[in-house]
């Protein structure tokens, strides 16, 4: 070969590099390529078999790589390739400690909310540098909690604040927002945030939505006064201009059993009206929280030595009593003692996994509403504990599940085995959706349940870049197989990862290969922008 040949064989092989026509090192090298998938875009469209290449945790292309090199190869041959799974509403409270965040990445979960239910860490930046420092198995996001903000400037008082306070409130909202928050949370359920009026609520909410963020509600009554507080919602998107999701969104308690039907027509006419209203929502009939919230709000105004005090007052403590029964036969407690089952007691941990009317035979007690609300303020009195509730139905399960704008959110707390007796949607929320309510129960159509864990609530949070599988898109992907994805999980044995979800990949690492747990920490903390 001449010279003249050989630079110009040179330039050509060059050329073709530059193309990626030719294997020429790193250049046309994929991290990682998905083989023979059935692949669901997350749009809730019909899937397609295809191949995906990944590469510097991004999506590069879609098409046919059977001849590609890369450093793993995953044959996804009779599985469902799907974005990965993004959770609504997550308790990542103990991620400090638990930051593999295993119990949610082996559920196809890549990316998590928290800061739910008006609770949230405070200052927002520093405890997200020293998360991101810390490592994470999944990615994850905040809101700002309104019940912080307010139990930061008022404490447990029962008043509405002072405009002084007030403004404080709304600078500590602004400074989240600032940090990365992607909104603001409430819990009107609890304390402090019962102790708010709307008007509250509709100023803060205001802050969060001049920097483009959402609202999330537990709402003020999620029983006999749920129209209300549906209402209150709707009347707080309207006038905050902000996007509003129904977080858990439930009818809890007998009577209001059927009544989703009433609720989900509102959400569709604020809709109607231009109002972005969205619901999240966990595939099981029971909640979970503390037991506190049987006791009415204003026995708790002031604290725990507070309540002691009225609860030591005979006249205080009949009108508390009076309240517990009837939160017993209307709410949380399901008209039955059997259906409160302790789930974390630290003064008894015996009791975990038993029910109120367990407890009051144990103490050689009738088991009558009467004497289960005299069981709840003794339970107040020693610290508290947190219970499962069975106190929904099942029709206003599927019924929520079904409507278009109901997204999956697990409410569940990041866990290991071993810790208490939880819910057991903390193990197995999203692979239920998919096993029983996809496959057995034919409530949904396997791509629509997709769009409610991927491009939907992404959509609900501004994140352009996840929630689909398309190129540039970040490679966030969960594989299951939709023949055996199960939920193993049980309320009796609640410590039970689930079965069927294959691979997960988190920003183009591996997290879950072929069912098994691998602790790399590829997650980010996201910011809103």
């Amino acid at each position: 070969m001449t010279k003249t040949n050989s630079n110009t064989f040179l330039k050509s092989l060059f050329t073709l590099c530059l193309l990626g026509m030719f294997s020429c090192g790193s250049q046309s090298t994929y991290d990682i390529v998905i083989l023979n998938g059935t692949v669901y875009d997350g749009k809730g469209g019909d899937p397609t078999l295809t191949d995906i290449a990944i590469k510097d945790s991004l999506i590069v292309a879609l098409g046919d790589f059977d001849e590609a090199e890369a450093d793993k190869i995953i044959d996804a041959s009779g599985m469902a390739v799907s974005p990965g799974f993004i959770d609504m509403h997550t308790h990542l409270e103990p991620i400090m400690e638990l930051n593999s965040c295993e119990s949610h990445v082996r559920q196809g979960v890549t990316t998590s909310l928290g800061g739910p239910d008006g609770n949230s860490p405070y200052p927002l930046k520093p405890y997200m540098d020293s998360l991101q420092q810390k490592g994470i198995g999944m990615n994850v996001a905040y809101l700002v909690g309104h019940n912080t903000v307010r139990r930061n400037i008022m404490g447990l008082e029962n008043r509405a604040p002072t405009p002084k306070e007030l403004k404080a409130m709304e600078a500590e909202v602004d400074t989240a927002m600032k940090d990365g928050a992607f909104g603001i949370s409430t819990g009107l359920k609890y304390l402090p945030g019962a102790f708010s009026e709307v008007d509250e609520v509709i100023s803060l909410s205001k802050v969060a939505s001049g920097y483009g963020g959402i609202y999330t509600s537990h709402l003020r009554e999620e029983g006999l006064g749920l129209f209300d507080a549906v209402s209150e919602a709707i009347q707080i998107s309207e006038q905050a201009d902000i996007p509003v999701v129904l977080t858990h969104h439930k009818a809890i308690g007998k009577p209001m059993w059927g009544k989703s039907a009433r609720t989900l027509a509102m959400v569709d006419s604020a809709r109607a009206k231009g109002l972005d209203i969205k619901m999240d929502q966990y595939p099981y009939a029971a909640s979970y929280t503390g037991i506190s919230v049987l006791i009415p709000n204003w026995a708790r105004a002031g604290g725990q030595e507070a309540f002691e005090e009225r609860v030591a007052d005979p006249v205080l403590r009949d009108s508390i009593k009076n309240g517990i029964v009837f939160n017993i036969l209307n709410d949380r407690g399901g008209s039955d003692l059997d259906r409160v089952q302790f789930a974390k007691v630290e003064w008894q941990p015996e009791l975990e996994g038993k029910t109120l009317k367990y407890w009051c035979e144990q103490n050689d007690l009738e088991p009558t509403v009467e004497n289960g609300a005299d069981m709840v303020i003794k339970a107040q009195l020693n610290g508290g504990a947190s219970c499962v509730f069975h106190a929904m139905a099942e029709e206003d399960v599927k019924r929520i599940m079904k409507h278009p704008f109901t997204m999956i959110g697990s409410d569940g707390r990041l866990v290991e085995p071993g810790m208490g007796h939880p819910h057991p949607r903390w193990y197995g929320t999203f692979p239920r959706v998919l096993g029983r309510y996809v496959r057995e129960k034919n409530t949904l159509e396997l791509s629509e349940a997709i769009r409610k864990m991927t491009y939907l609530p992404a959509q609900s949070l501004n994140l352009t870049d996840r929630g689909q599988i398309k190129e540039g898109m970040k490679a966030d992907i969960t594989i299951f197989n939709p023949e055996t994805v199960i939920d193993k999980a049980t309320f009796e044995k609640p410590h039970q990862y689930s079965e069927g979800i294959e691979f997960v990949i988190v920003n183009g690492g591996v997290a879950v290969d072929q069912g098994e747990f691998k602790d790399i920490k590829s997650g980010i903390v996201l910011r809103k922008q």
